[in-house]
């Protein structure tokens, strides 16, 4: 198996992800270059025949928290109100629409795609990492736990905190 007919082969998957993992495209493309950078590097390492896609987006997200860890964020401690959370999106907009419930079209229409891209990025990256792996990746928790590196729990624990923050920031985007 050759670097290049392999693992360059799933680029754009890689920065698929990396776009959601971090804030602008500019930093997408670096973390992409410093993956293939690394992975080119620990090719050896590599054993044919498992998930190639799986090893690169480890790298990947290592070396994001990496990133993280440089700028020192810390996970948001602050707790969500439970009931008031979980339905806090659809409450600010139904307040913020005229008729009695907004249907899903209405919603989806006050909601462009940059919020929800800067919203994501607002979300702090242990969660992030998590949410971009489970809900646009489409790995399953177990990929994403083996990926982290941390226990399936940890990432159901990660996954549930990290959309209800998701939900709290689109919320506050959501323009009158």
């Amino acid at each position: 198996m050759r670097f290049e007919e392999e693992a360059l082969g799933l680029s754009d998957q890689v920065y698929r992800v990396a776009r959601r993992l971090v804030g602008s495209r500019e930093e997408a493309e670096d973390l992409v270059q410093q993956t293939y950078e690394r992975a080119f590097r620990s090719w050896k390492q590599f054993t044919p025949g498992t998930n190639l896609r799986a090893w690169l987006l480890r790298i990947l997200t290592n070396l994001n928290i990496d990133r993280g860890r440089r700028q020192q964020r810390a996970p948001q401690t602050t707790p969500l109100d439970n009931e008031a959370g979980d339905y806090f999106l659809y409450n600010k907009l139904e307040s913020q629409v005229p008729e009695a419930n907004p249907d899903e079209e209405r919603v989806i229409e006050r909601l462009s795609q940059d919020s929800i891209v800067d919203a994501l990025a607002e979300v702090p990256h242990d969660f992030r990492d998590v949410i971009v792996l489970v809900d646009i990746g489409e790995f399953s928790y177990a990929d994403a736990a083996q990926i982290l590196d941390i226990p399936m729990g940890t990432v159901m624990s990660r996954l549930h905190r990290g959309r209800r923050i998701l939900k709290k920031n689109l919320a506050d985007g959501v323009p009158a």
